[in-house]
């Protein structure tokens, strides 16, 4: 696990929960952006966090009437 900075902690604390979960869950529902806003950091700082944490952050496609699954490993 990396090491996290106080901003990181400061983050968890506030949202009562770790960065691992809490940022796919808000980045899926609101993007890059709005979750930087939301958490009051710069979409620099995220994207660092993101890297060093290893989560992956993929943009995808879809045709019409195409629809996409995502399956968490357990």
């Amino acid at each position: 696990m990396a090491r996290k900075t106080r901003l990181m902690q400061t983050v968890e604390d506030r949202f009562k929960q770790p960065l691992e979960r809490l940022l796919p869950e808000m980045i899926n529902e609101q993007g890059l952006t709005a979750t930087a806003l939301s958490l009051e950091v710069s979409k620099a700082t995220l994207g660092y966090w993101l890297l060093k944490l290893g989560i992956n952050v993929r943009r995808v496609a879809l045709a019409p009437g195409e629809s996409l699954e995502v399956k968490r490993a357990s």
